[in-house]
């Protein structure tokens, strides 16, 4: 294990780290970038192993971590822990700590304020915030603070009740524009890239050819320069349908349970533990211990 700082600086990678111009790189070779959430040092280690040049710390944490019905109720303090849990096991990928709702639209202030905390105190490379509009000057503000900030339109799930639901944007002419110019103008206030959740394909193919930075895609069809999905999803690591855009890789929820079931079956039974799993005294001391009980 290395013993070197996590986080020597927001414009200073470290040793090994993936840089941020190898994001752009990858994007005029047509190499595709893969993203995936993490929010807890195992998962960020085997995504570290695995090879993923991103690692966020989402604010679907909310949801998948803490129980919430949507993503809003999530702290910047909660964040900050959870990033900083991640930044201690993924040493190469770049981790993008996610800024919650609530901490950067009511100023721009707020807004490095907030980034400056995910960077010092959660050890995040990059932070992420959702929406154009207003929010591209908070973007252009972290990054005039040279904090790496990544984008994310189309739908944002911090702002889900006033999109209609969890539901696809852009799948009107005018909404499409309208996500066009909103990836066009963050690129412009300074994103290294931007996020493009639940656009439909064609839509987020014509972004993706315009922008200079890469698209990272969750349910906007193969064109987008990368892809991101949600930990839990991908590993199948609850029952019930998943989301359209979500292939599962696994079906970890459904080995859980049966090790679940088999540990109960077992405890119940009084075939665990067995003597490997137990620890062992010498004679002559239980001998001793036995006799100073006697003597009690």
């Amino acid at each position: 294990m290395s013993t070197r700082p996590r986080h020597p600086g927001p414009t200073a990678p470290a040793p090994g780290k993936l840089a941020l111009p190898e994001l752009r790189e990858m994007k005029r070779r047509g190499d595709r970038i893969s993203m995936v959430t993490a929010y807890d040092a195992p998962a960020a280690r085997l995504a570290d192993e695995a090879g993923v040049e991103l690692v966020l710390v989402g604010d679907s944490a909310a949801m998948v971590m803490l129980g919430h019905e949507s993503t809003v109720p999530v702290t910047l303090d909660e964040m900050i822990f959870l990033t900083r849990a991640v930044t201690r096991a993924a040493h190469r990928p770049l981790v993008i700590g996610d800024l919650p709702f609530g901490t950067y639209e009511i100023s721009d202030e707020q807004a490095v304020g907030s980034a400056i905390r995910m960077l010092k105190e959660g050890g995040a490379d990059c932070v992420k915030l959702e929406g154009a509009g207003r929010m591209v000057a908070r973007a252009r503000a972290i990054a005039e603070s040279n904090i790496a900030v990544m984008g994310h339109i189309g739908l944002t799930p911090q702002s889900a009740i006033k999109l209609g639901g969890f539901r696809a944007q852009g799948r009107t002419a005018d909404a499409a524009v309208e996500l066009y110019d909103a990836a066009l103008a963050l690129q412009d206030a300074g994103c290294f890239s931007v996020v493009l959740e639940a656009v439909p394909a064609p839509v987020a193919a014509r972004i993706t050819e315009a922008l200079e930075i890469p698209t990272i895609g969750i349910g906007a069809g193969a064109s987008c320069d990368g892809q991101v999905l949600v930990w839990h999803d991908l590993l199948g690591m609850y029952d019930g349908p998943a989301p359209r855009f979500v292939k599962r890789y696994a079906t970890i929820a459904e080995e859980i349970s049966a090790a679940l079931g088999a540990y109960i079956d077992d405890v119940r039974a009084g075939s665990f533990p067995e003597d490997q799993h137990t620890y062992s005294i010498p004679d002559a001391e239980l001998e001793l211990f036995e006799a100073a009980l006697a003597a009690r």
